[in-house]
């Protein structure tokens, strides 16, 4: 689209890098962001939704007084306010290739902003960068912070690195390249189709870093129990385990989850008439405990937990969660 829908909107965790970053370079993040339209005091909600016209010129007016590598700086910033669920979603994957299949762009639930694709040609893994506003291709600032925040987590899941091999810009070359040069490598490419990131294709299969810090420990022993463990019955167990792996990626049907299992949906269908439920059945229990599971966690946003759990959008899992419990999360959270 060659406009911005004025319905479009962004999550305050987007706002807060940009505004962070504006911080550390030495702006004035607070005069910018009401210069917008956005009070400061506004972005303490993670849930609030800002206008993405009001996110865009925020840009550039960081840009003005920053310097015109504010999204490079901003991507880092980004990078690591979302660690929390890159986490949580590596907790149930063992490899690049499993993390690539279950991961759906978190840009949908960061906003209406675009979205990330990735495919293979040849030997090398592609991660192109679609903006659902055409027109902001032409600038720097949103698919800089795009990239960097992808780089970052390539770059950090994996036992052995996965560097970029190559990058392409969708906009002119600038001046100074210094800051793109050091996050990138050196093989870049300026005024091009669309912004993409490339990668050794043999990362696929390259292991996952398993922390073994006292906070992926109670990840883990805190969710052990959805995987199944201590079910009696090897049907449901089998399924609640396919079920948990494939939540993140989204649109989980039974024809997915029973070619995940290598069966047909047939054959899915009668293994739990025999154990006497029922595919969504299995699938709403499933996700009715992960989600207070996840909401005793404060470091994930609720946003976040609608991901984690396959919703197609915030509002989707906040009307689920209410059927389940007769409240909202946000109000189940505040007992």
């Amino acid at each position: 689209m060659n406009t911005i829908d004025p319905n479009w909107t962004v999550n305050s965790t987007s706002i807060r890098s940009i505004a962070q970053a504006i911080a550390a370079l030495g702006g004035d993040s607070e005069a910018l962001l009401r210069s917008v339209g956005i009070l400061p005091e506004a972005l303490s909600d993670a849930e609030a939704r800002h206008p993405v016209s009001a996110m865009h010129r925020l840009y550039e007016l960081a840009a003005q007084h920053c310097g015109e590598d504010i999204g490079l700086y901003t991507g880092r910033v980004d990078y690591i306010s979302r660690l929390n669920m890159q986490l949580y979603t590596c907790g149930v994957c063992e490899t690049f290739r499993d993390y690539l299949n279950l991961m759906p762009s978190v840009l949908h639930f960061a906003g209406d902003i675009g979205e990330v694709r990735i495919r293979r040609e040849d030997e090398r893994l592609r991660l192109d960068w679609l903006p659902l506003w055409e027109a902001s291709a032409r600038w720097r600032y949103q698919s800089d912070c795009l990239l960097t925040t992808s780089a970052a987590i390539v770059r950090s899941l994996c036992v052995r690195p996965i560097p970029v091999l190559r990058a392409h810009f969708s906009y002119p070359k600038p001046a100074n390249t210094d800051l793109l040069e050091s996050i990138f490598g050196c093989d870049l490419h300026f005024s091009q189709p669309r912004s993409s990131l490339y990668f050794d294709a043999a990362s696929l299969d390259y292991r996952l870093v398993q922390l073994d810090s006292e906070w992926s420990m109670s990840i883990r022993q805190s969710t052990q129990h959805l995987f199944g463990e201590g079910e009696p019955d090897p049907v449901l167990r089998s399924l609640r385990n396919t079920l948990i792996k494939m939540l993140p990626a989204g649109g989980v049907t039974i024809d997915k989850t029973a070619a995940a299992q290598n069966i047909s949906r047939r054959t899915l269908q009668r293994r739990l008439a025999d154990s006497g439920t029922q595919f969504g059945q299995v699938l709403q229990e499933l996700r009715s405990e992960l989600a207070l599971q996840y909401l005793s966690d404060e470091r994930l946003s609720i946003t976040d937990i609608a991901l984690l759990l396959g919703y197609a959008d915030h509002g989707s899992f906040s009307s689920a969660f209410k059927a389940w419990f007769g409240k909202s999360p946000r109000e189940h959270r505040r007992k």
